[in-house]
């Protein structure tokens, strides 16, 4: 096949595939909502981390919108990875410079406990089939630790930092992430390191 129509094919299936991709929180989940007043809402839920803002859809006509100072959480199951979500209202202080309540995903509680929030970037990607490199919108996770204080710190940095913070139980963790060949930059990899951690304290 020529070259040049063989970028061009490429090329169109990556338009396809970008405009066809339906994000998490573009869609209607099942799912509920706990209001900080104690009132519970069962219906479609779906919600937006950066306006921190979740929609609550009873099958009428009217859709109501909360923000996070009005909700002490909510849950969904994701149909796009087929697994139910919990969010929490949390106190976080980002670049204000006080805390104010932000919406957190839960991944694992206990001993060490993480939590996520999801954003789209660009990336580059390099590719034999491209003249250079092509960009394209993915979906990524920045995650969080809470300590038992209450306070919420982003974490940013590498396994070896990780594995700093688990002392005594690092050894046990390489050995474990090394077996399983977990990267902690994947969201469900990192759940399963931090769930293990949290393990070895039940023991």
């Amino acid at each position: 096949m020529n070259r040049r129509i063989l970028i061009v094919i490429l090329i169109s299936f990556n338009a396809l595939a970008v405009y066809a991709q339906e994000w998490p929180f573009e869609l209607w989940h099942d799912g509920k909502i706990v209001l900080e007043s104690g009132d519970t809402l069962k219906g479609l839920v779906k919600y937006d981390l950066q306006q921190d803002l979740v929609q609550f859809n009873n099958q009428s006509r009217v859709v109501e919108a909360y923000t996070a100072r009005k909700v002490l959480f909510f849950e969904i199951f994701d149909t796009t990875v087929d697994q139910y979500r919990n969010f929490f209202s949390l106190p976080y202080n980002a670049t204000t410079g006080y805390k104010t309540p932000v919406f957190f995903e839960l991944l694992v509680e206990g001993h060490m406990t993480l939590l996520a929030r999801e954003n789209l970037e660009n990336r580059t990607y390099s590719s034999p089939y491209y003249f250079g490199s092509y960009s394209r919108l993915v979906l990524v996770y920045k995650f969080y630790l809470l300590e038992e204080s209450g306070n919420i710190t982003e974490f940013r940095g590498k396994k070896a930092d990780l594995l700093q913070l688990m002392g005594r139980k690092a050894e046990a963790v390489e050995d474990f992430i090394r077996q399983n060949k977990l990267k902690i930059e994947e969201r469900d990899d990192f759940a399963k390191v931090v769930s293990y951690y949290n393990s070895l304290f039940k023991s």
